[in-house]
């Protein structure tokens, strides 16, 4: 399955940190968001901060259920609350590829 842009991101940010990473950091992705749109142009799309919140926590949770983080939080009955990630071996031999891949640019007409 193909990992979506913001998890690339997530990949590629916690494995140049080398560290556990707090949640809130990858709230930048963001602030360079740009989609293509049917047309064939550029638009600039950000979603609310509640969206983005709940964005970055459905794809770090994902990342944790296929093995390339760990996530460091609390669980109630119902959800998690992640708090902090950390790559596992897996997560960061992906994220070493993913260094290698060559990025898309956006050029602007």
């Amino acid at each position: 399955m193909p990992l979506s842009g913001l998890q690339k991101y997530i990949l590629k940010t916690c494995y140049r940190q080398k560290r556990v990473l707090v949640k809130g950091k990858f709230e930048k992705f963001y602030l360079r968001a740009e989609v293509l749109t049917k047309g064939g142009q550029f638009a600039k799309i950000i979603p609310s901060k509640t969206e983005q919140i709940k964005i970055i926590s459905r794809s770090l949770e994902r990342l944790i259920n296929k093995g390339y983080a760990v996530g460091y939080g609390e669980k109630t009955q119902y959800k998690w609350f992640i708090k902090e990630i950390k790559l596992t071996a897996l997560g960061r031999k992906l994220s070493k590829k993913l260094q290698g891949e060559q990025t898309r640019f956006l050029f602007k007409k």
